[in-house]
């Protein structure tokens, strides 16, 4: 007998390329032209959501296996986003002060724009998608950390 929902696992497995292409062209060139690293990393995160709705959690973690590093990429996104909106407070600046500053020349890789507003989008982004993986591998599997806890404690009272 076939499944049903064939066409949404085929989907979700396709789906998942082209949403990170879009959310590279958002944190490139955003809404207002600097970027939008919270929109594209809202749009990997809904991509990732329906690989677990359409195949299962385990089966989405499988197949996505850089899925178990979002606690790494959600820390290292709020560094990174921290880092670039303090540094300049070190340095004798405002805050969230932008390197090059304004009349400087800013390096160019075709029309993309090497300067501070990026790394911040980049930060943004990767704390956005590693925080709504987390959440959502915790939404898929609850119990699971309860069952760690309670293999913990049995372990602990096998060797008492």
């Amino acid at each position: 007998m076939k499944r049903k929902d064939a066409v949404l696992r085929v989907v979700a497995r396709v789906l998942l390329g082209p949403s990170l292409m879009v959310a590279a062209a958002l944190i490139v060139k955003g809404y207002n032209d600097v970027g939008d690293g919270f929109a594209a990393g809202m749009v990997v995160a809904l991509a990732i959501a329906l690989c677990y709705v359409a195949v299962g959690a385990a089966s989405a973690e499988k197949a996505l296996s850089p899925l178990r590093y979002a606690p790494h990429a959600a820390v290292g996104g709020l560094l990174l986003s921290l880092a670039v909106g303090f540094v300049p407070l070190l340095l004798g600046q405002p805050v969230f002060s932008h390197y090059p500053g304004p009349g400087k020349r800013v390096v160019t890789l075709g029309k993309l724009e090497l300067f501070t507003p990026l790394l911040y989008d980049i930060g943004v982004f990767l704390l956005v998608v590693g925080v709504m993986t987390m959440l959502l591998h915790h939404f898929a599997d609850p119990d699971s950390h309860v069952e760690d806890l309670a293999a913990d404690g049995r372990e602990e009272d096998e060797n008492s």
